[in-house]
């Protein structure tokens, strides 16, 4: 679960809101103005000026026939900027908001009409205008429709679209796993459409069941591929518009047995590009497809002993788009081949390669590529894995240069505008709440007014602060990086309980130089002031940058290597003379349940008491393209899924523990809290149980949710691990 956070761009009077911190905005091509939706109207910002002129009025965004204009949830411009759609009355699908109505506006006309007349409330999703900008596309109940924007007819490309036969879209494990979630793209010349299809119709339902909302329960079904069961068949198909006759694309393989992530087309051809993952998601192929024929050539292989990443992972959950070079004669391309995460420029046909990024570091994500000034930017921190700065290399390749300030230590994000010469740049570390301005690439000199981020991060440093950064190096040999928040009026001489935050799977690193670092959202109250010490340690297999073979040694010992990195780690922390080893207590959320779940049962003598919440008790009951990823298949090596598993090592618990479920998480499902109560309940374990009905993975649903939750986890931590100096 992921707070929202707020930039407040000095100079402009508007707060912006986001997901993640480096949000993407929408910059107008020219490079010279920015977007954003306020008080139900659209502001043009433009750069240098950053004096906001209206650009889409409320009165331009009011139905007729109405007195209040759209909620607008995002919009998208046609490169003319004539056309505008927009996204309202949305709702959620799995994770996020991606159906809802469609509207378009002609500014130029200054007509207002609403998308999809005829087809059910907020049922539309991924409309997209075609490059000719006379259709949209979008999809509805699985099935994908155009509508003609001068006549307003809708057409209905495919009809056998249904929650089992998904058209245009995806699974919840493509979703969830691969974010997948946009599944058609218009072809170049507007006169054809390729997309997937998901066929789940031989994956097994998973039965959520509600008991509150009405006097019979009933049962909710969510198709979801476990560990070991074959996954959803995957193909591409292109769809004529004229004939509305689907071409499907001849992908060699088995389809059970392969994903296809990715697909484009090829920029100004008639030809698609994919990626296809075999299952273990250690080889990967990219191939390019004859739309008229389906006929499919292989011009990239890359094996991997573990598994091979994917774009989302290195691009804000993006896994849109292809990054074209030389008039579409080659790409960029990323991959960890040399143990480091580089960018190589590979040819369109793949019998050319070269590497663009030497040098021992990681490339945590590109920010943009810049052709016409001969520039690639891109994230990365060679000397402090907790931090990110902004780099750029040559186009051509070559020795990194660092862009960002080093008088601003901590972490950076940047949103380059098209042809290079602006940037917003976000900037926040453990001290400093996330901010934003307008900056002139090349010098980084800041264009928004009363902006000095340099001398706030000099006074925070001179300020100082009860966080500590620190590495410890554990008996192995293996040095973690961690926080440490520190108890207000802290005595050296005296004893403190220690609660350790945890994570430590694949997906996430906690150990980052962030705003909000120290301070537990679950505790009702504040930690220091109540004589807490607070700790956080990244363990191998995180995705930190810190090369190939950190992060992949975690393969098929998930539940392993990461639980006893943490408890080496934890064994080196209480011989601080200042810890109190009777009061030692770990909690963590998802992945993070899980490690709680494993310390306290494989390390008993270092962890007093725990908190799980919303725990994989056993892996074989998660889904199977992230579980496969990293474990290998358990046809092959179903052990290694039991060693790694919490309910495994239940019989060793002695120390105090809360679980914590929602009955209607169809991400880790409440199956998991039961198999762990029957292996309690096995071994005779008195344990604490707070199950949550019908509420999701992230435990927020539902009037006083939040506030019952804080107060449930506060009272445990405080009766068993009790605050306070001694």
């Amino acid at each position: 679960m992921r707070p929202i956070r707020y930039f407040l761009l000095i100079g402009v009077c508007f707060l912006y809101s986001a997901v993640t911190f480096a949000q993407k905005l929408q910059w107008n091509k020219a490079g010279t103005a920015f977007y954003q939706e306020e008080g139900h109207q659209i502001y043009s910002i433009p750069v240098p000026g950053l004096e906001p002129a209206p650009f889409i009025t409320a009165e331009l965004l009011t139905p007729a026939g109405t007195q209040s204009p759209l909620s607008v949830k995002s919009f998208q411009l046609s490169d003319n900027e004539k056309l505008v759609l927009l996204f309202t009355n949305t709702k959620r699908v799995w994770r996020y908001e991606t159906k809802g109505d469609y509207w378009l506006l002609d500014r130029t006309t200054r007509k207002l009409r609403q998308l999809g007349k005829g087809l059910p409330e907020a049922s539309l999703m991924f409309a997209k205008l075609s490059p000719d900008n006379k259709q949209v596309a979008y999809v509805s109940g699985h099935n994908l429709y155009t509508e003609d924007l001068a006549t307003g007819k809708i057409s209905q490309l495919t009809k056998d679209g249904n929650r089992r036969l998904i058209n245009g879209t995806f699974d919840w494990a493509y979703e969830e796993e691969f974010g997948c979630r946009d599944g058609f793209r218009w072809s170049p010349d507007s006169k054809s459409i390729a997309y997937w299809q998901i066929d789940a119709r031989q994956i097994r339902d998973f039965l959520m069941i509600n008991n509150t909302d009405s006097i019979y329960s009933f049962t909710i079904p969510v198709e979801y591929p476990k560990a070991g069961e074959s996954p959803s068949p995957c193909k591409v198909g292109v769809v004529n518009l004229a004939t509305k006759k689907t071409v499907w694309m001849q992908v060699p393989g088995d389809s059970r047995q392969h994903y296809i992530p990715r697909m484009e087309w090829v920029p100004g051809k008639q030809e698609l590009i994919i990626q296809q993952l075999n299952r273990k998601q250690n080889t990967s192929k990219v191939m390019l497809l004859q739309p008229a024929t389906g006929a499919a050539k292989t011009i990239l292989t890359e094996t991997d002993n573990a598994w091979i990443d994917v774009k989302s992972y290195w691009d804000d959950g993006d896994i849109t788009g292809w990054d074209w070079l030389q008039g579409n004669k080659s790409f960029v391309w990323v991959s960890e081949k040399d143990g480091w995460r580089h960018l190589y420029r590979v040819s369109a046909d793949g019998t050319q390669e070269s590497l663009l990024t030497p040098g021992d570091y990681d490339v945590i994500s590109v920010s943009s590529i810049d052709e016409a000034n001969g520039r690639i930017y891109f994230l990365a921190s060679p000397e402090n894995a907790t931090q990110q700065y902004l780099y750029w290399v040559p186009i051509a390749g070559g020795k990194a240069t660092r862009l960002t300030p080093a008088s601003q230590p901590g972490t950076h994000a940047y949103d380059i505008a098209p042809g290079g010469k602006y940037a917003v740049h976000g900037y926040q570390n453990h001290q400093l709440q996330p901010d934003r301005e307008v900056v002139s690439l090349s010098s980084h000199e800041s264009l928004s007014k009363k902006t000095d981020f340099a001398a706030k991060a000099a006074a925070a440093i001179k300020e100082g602060s009860h966080l500590r950064f620190f590495q410890v190096t554990t008996e192995d040999g293996v040095t973690l990086d961690g926080w440490m928040s520190l108890p207000a009026r802290f005595d050296s001489t005296k004893k403190y309980p220690v609660v350790f935050y945890v994570y430590g799977e694949p997906a996430s690193c906690t150990v980052k130089d962030t705003y909000g670092n120290g301070i537990n959202p679950l505790y009702g109250g504040s930690m220091p002031d109540d004589g807490y010490i607070y700790i956080s340690l990244d363990n191998r297999g995180t995705p930190a940058p810190k090369g190939r073979t950190w992060r992949k040694s975690i393969y098929r010992k998930v539940g392993i290597l990461n639980a006893r990195d943490q408890a080496m780690a934890a064994k080196e922390i209480l011989k601080w003379n200042y810890v109190d080893k009777d009061r030692v207590a770990v909690w963590g959320w998802s992945g993070g349940g899980s490690m709680t779940l494993n310390l306290l049962g494989q390390y008993p003598e270092i962890y007093k008491t725990g908190i799980a919440v919303a725990a994989v008790a056993n892996q074989l009951t998660y889904d199977n393209i992230y579980q496969e990823r990293y474990m290998g298949l358990p046809q092959e090596n179903r052990e290694d899924f039991i060693q790694g598993s919490p309910i495994t090592y239940v019989k060793n618990l002695r120390g105090k523990l809360l679980y914590i479920h929602g009955t209607g998480d169809d991400n880790v499902h409440y199956q998991n809290a039961e198999m762990l109560i029957n292996a309690l309940v096995k071994h005779n374990k008195v344990f604490q149980l707070m199950s949550y009905p019908n509420r999701s993975h992230g435990i927020y649903e539902g009037e006083g949710t939040s506030e019952h939750l804080s107060a449930t986890y506060t009272e445990f931590l405080r009766r068993n691990c009790a605050p306070g100096a001694r």
